[in-house]
């Protein structure tokens, strides 16, 4: 379980691809905090850090993620978005988040706003997935609020905090980002569907 409130960027530093999974050590502020077996969100996916090495961390990603995720896109040298697990006995400041990518969106727009900024992202609606104006979406990781939502689109304003401390500033029109929808809007979605 997570809250959506990234606690530092990772840089990919080596993928490896053994059969169909792939390996990526990824260095950053917290690899030497990790344990081994420890579940750590990487752009919003949780996955089992199996290996460190000097300051580094190694996650694999099996096949099913790297289909439903944009993680079978990085390169070396990119940036993701990290949060380790949520403590029970700590604060929910960003909203519920599973760590299970429900699909990934493009980028279709990113507007300056002159200070903060909009970022416009579509999805395809035919997996069920809805976004509700004012309700949370987890993009790459991040908890944020909707800000626009049409059926198969939405907005999101990112302050200059969030834009400095994730990897939303890597992010441009035809990127493909991983989304994770409120939990509590699945369930809805799917009683009204029955």
């Amino acid at each position: 379980m997570f809250t959506g409130i990234i606690e530092t960027i990772g840089r990919v530093l080596d993928l490896r691809k053994d059969q169909n999974n792939l390996h990526l050590i990824i260095e950053s502020g917290i690899s030497n905090e990790l344990t081994i077996d420890q579940s750590v969100a990487h752009n919003g996916v949780c996955l089992t850090v199996v290996a460190m090495v000097n300051g580094t961390h190694t996650i694999t990603a099996v096949a099913e993620t790297l289909n439903k995720s944009n993680l079978g896109k990085l390169k070396e040298g990119d940036f993701v978005n990290l949060e380790r697990c949520m403590q029970m006995n700590g604060r929910l400041d960003g909203h519920i988040v599973q760590g299970h990518v429900d699909q990934t969106g493009i980028c279709t727009e990113v507007n300056d706003k002159l200070g903060s900024w909009e970022y416009t992202f579509k999805y395809d609606p035919s997996e069920g997935n809805v976004t509700v104006e004012k309700g949370s979406i987890c993009v790459n990781g991040i908890s944020l609020t909707v800000v626009n939502s049409i059926e198969n689109s939405f907005s999101v304003a990112i302050i200059p905090y969030t834009y400095e401390h994730t990897n939303m500033q890597q992010i441009k029109k035809g990127d493909t980002v991983n989304l994770e929808f409120d939990i509590i809007g699945k369930y809805v979605a799917r009683l009204v569907k029955q």
